[in-house]
């Protein structure tokens, strides 16, 4: 299978900012255990980061009208919160999408406790750091039918 792990607004700053939250890992660090983990399973993985809502609005259409993945991992950031150009992009495919966070959002502040995403997503998985993005992979592969 293949799969597209899109990454959201400032998730580049992974390993940099907020340690007591993400850890000390870089965003390349965690694709390096994504990317091994797909290997291992005989399945293939892309990574997508923006900062940008627009971009990952037209890398899901993308994703969508040329059926380059069977399945999408999106920790959209800070966008899961309000954006509903990327619940209505996600509502518009038939790809199974598993929003993706690495802290425990319900442990947070107020606010993230909050998803305009969630009840378009296939699964939700949060709180096990990079562990979040494998388990996002393999319920996904649970789901999708090849």
């Amino acid at each position: 299978m293949k799969f597209l792990v899109i990454n959201g607004v400032n998730l580049n700053l992974t390993g940099k900012r907020e340690k007591s939250v993400y850890g000390t890992a870089t965003l390349d660090e965690i694709n390096a255990q994504i990317q091994a983990f797909c290997e291992r399973n005989g399945d293939t993985v892309e990574f997508y980061q923006s900062n940008i809502e627009g971009e990952l609005v037209n890398k899901l259409h993308e994703a969508y009208l040329q059926r380059t993945c069977d399945g999408i991992v999106l920790n959209a950031g800070a966008f899961t919160h309000y954006s509903y150009a990327l619940r209505d992009a996600i509502a518009a495919m038939d790809i199974p999408v598993a929003e993706t966070h690495m802290s425990n959002v319900h442990a947070r502040e107020e606010f993230r406790k909050n998803s305009v995403l969630s009840e378009v997503c296939k699964g939700v998985v949060f709180g096990f750091g990079a562990g979040s993005y494998i388990s996002a992979i393999v319920g996904l592969k649970s789901v999708v039918k090849k």
